[in-house]
């Protein structure tokens, strides 16, 4: 059991590089070509956004890949535009922008657990796919990718993240409350789906029961999605150490203090 086990590790870190590398390149298409990309990740709480922003991101310049994750609005974003606070962290050219969480928060936490008033959750749901319309057709690339997790999973991870101490930070207010809405939140889901799941800015839903195949789909649907080729780069040679001024560097920190060597 234990041989499986690391062998379909080792297998999911094969595949999980070749992916990686690939991003490598895409990034490098990405800047060469002055593209803009939105990647939008929305889901259930605990349905792996996180992770799977990693392993999208771990690799890659983290001025070309952005990921934005923004706190409660504050009480003057709260008197802007909605959607103003978003708009400000869209992409340059050659710039890939992922957020965790987005504008469609009005359509999930906001709307289920009452922070929102319905005739704002209609507004955004009609305003919605006009604002993304104007987002594509100035040319940006929008992706918006579902994190879909079942009951039983979800309910799994949410009883990891209370007992291993190293998971607690991931549970906020709104956490426990999402999962006594069970219901109420697959409706908002399916309310949003039915009213923002466009021809320029389709969702797309990926199931992320288990968690290394879904980071493995995502990355391989986001690079099919967005155009590229591999950028011929030229060859870096390592230059020789200069002996010109060379003295004995490290005696001349000797009396400065150090990090103990404890392990």
């Amino acid at each position: 059991m234990n041989g499986d086990k690391k062998l379909k590790a080792k297998h999911y870190e094969k595949k999980l590089r070749k992916l990686q590398v690939q991003l490598c390149h895409l990034q490098e298409w990405v800047k060469q070509k002055g593209l803009r990309v939105v990647i939008v990740f929305e889901g259930r709480d605990a349905a792996g956004k996180g992770g799977t922003i990693k392993a999208l991101t771990e690799r890659v310049s983290p001025r070309v890949f952005r990921q934005v994750a923004l706190p409660a609005p504050s009480d003057r974003e709260k008197s802007q535009m909605y959607i103003q606070r978003y708009m400000a962290h869209l992409p340059a050219k050659g710039e890939i922008v992922i957020f965790d969480r987005s504008w469609y928060n009005r359509a999930g936490v906001e709307h289920v657990m009452g922070f929102c008033t319905p005739e704002e959750h209609a507004h955004f749901l009609e305003a919605a796919p006009q604002a993304e319309k104007y987002i594509v057709e100035s040319g940006t690339q929008l992706i918006k990718i579902w994190l879909e997790v079942g009951d039983e999973e979800q309910k799994r991870r949410f009883e990891a993240r209370i007992e291993d101490p190293l998971r607690q930070w991931k549970l906020s207010q709104v956490d426990l409350p999402s999962r006594e809405r069970w219901y109420a939140y697959s409706r908002a889901r399916d309310t949003m789906l039915a009213a923002t799941d466009t021809e320029h800015a389709p969702w797309y839903i990926l199931h992320s029961d288990d968690k290394k195949r879904a980071r493995l789909n995502c990355l391989a649907h986001i690079l099919s999605l967005i155009p590229w080729k591999k950028v011929r780069r030229e060859k870096v040679k390592l230059p020789k150490r200069a002996m010109k001024g060379a003295y004995d560097d490290q005696a001349s920190i000797q009396h400065r203090k150090f990090v103990a060597s404890k392990y």
